[in-house]
């Protein structure tokens, strides 16, 4: 079992940067991929970045290619999502996951197999 806790939300400003961090407990040693997914206001949970946990592979959702970036600390069990040029659209509740096969890029494989944190909420004015 993985325990995930993120920690990182609160408010920025359009245009503004925030990073989330995801730290992991447990079983990390079973973890293969890390990922960060949001909810928006009435909207459904998408994913938004992973990367590999012990390899050096990264994904993104185009949404937010060329201002989020993911990042882990593998001997801190930690991963980190830094988001710039923050749009008001980013307002959402941003939730990690994590991920103990293969496929770290897949969104089905965390909402199959994947653990999760309790979501941290990141509201971005204009």
């Amino acid at each position: 079992q993985v325990q995930l806790v993120e920690s990182g939300g609160g408010l920025g400003q359009a245009g503004g940067s925030l990073r989330l961090s995801c730290a992991a407990s447990g079983s990390i040693f079973s973890i293969n991929g890390m990922g960060w997914f949001r909810q928006r206001p009435g909207k459904e949970r998408e994913f938004v970045a992973a990367t590999s946990w012990k390899g050096s592979g990264t994904c993104y959702a185009d949404s937010v290619k060329g201002r989020f970036t993911i990042s882990r600390d593998n001997a801190k069990g930690t991963a980190f999502l830094q988001m710039n040029s923050l749009k008001p659209e980013d307002t959402a509740v941003y939730f990690c996951a994590a991920v103990p096969n293969w496929g770290f890029c897949s969104s089905t494989n965390y909402y199959t197999s994947g653990s999760w944190g309790q979501g941290t909420q990141v509201t971005v004015s204009s």
